[in-house]
């Protein structure tokens, strides 16, 4: 069974994920980062559905790419249009788990309305 860790504010979150017996969410590629994700309850943003259409779900693989999906030419040119993109990124929604990984999820691509993170929408006075 694969370890995956996401690091969300230095904080690490590791799960143990059975990939075979994992529903899939329709979230992206099936036994995708994004689809871990969702499927242990961790909100990631993924704006366009996990279609490969936006960069919402940019990560930062920390250790195990070589147990990750081949970057294929359409992820590559989305990700030339994410923020602060290092040698090391990957979306989420691409990326086909087959073993251990660690990611980090940049404060940039979070939701912060979505995942409780204290901004609060209403009336100005």
């Amino acid at each position: 069974m694969p370890r995956v860790v996401f690091i969300l504010n230095g904080e690490r979150r590791m799960f143990d994920v059975d990939l075979a017996t994992m529903p899939y969410g329709h979230h992206g590629r099936p036994g995708s980062l994004l689809d871990v994700a969702l499927n242990v309850g961790l909100a990631l943003e993924h704006a366009c559905g996990g279609n490969c259409a936006c960069t919402t779900c940019h990560v930062i693989v920390k250790s195990g790419a070589e147990h990750l999906s081949e970057l294929q030419e359409l992820e590559a040119d989305r990700l030339d249009t994410a923020w602060d993109l290092t040698p090391q990124s990957r979306l989420a929604c691409q990326a086909i788990v087959s073993g251990d990984v660690e990611c980090e999820i940049p404060s940039y691509t979070r939701n912060y309305v979505e995942e409780g993170g204290g901004i609060r929408l209403g009336r100005r006075a």
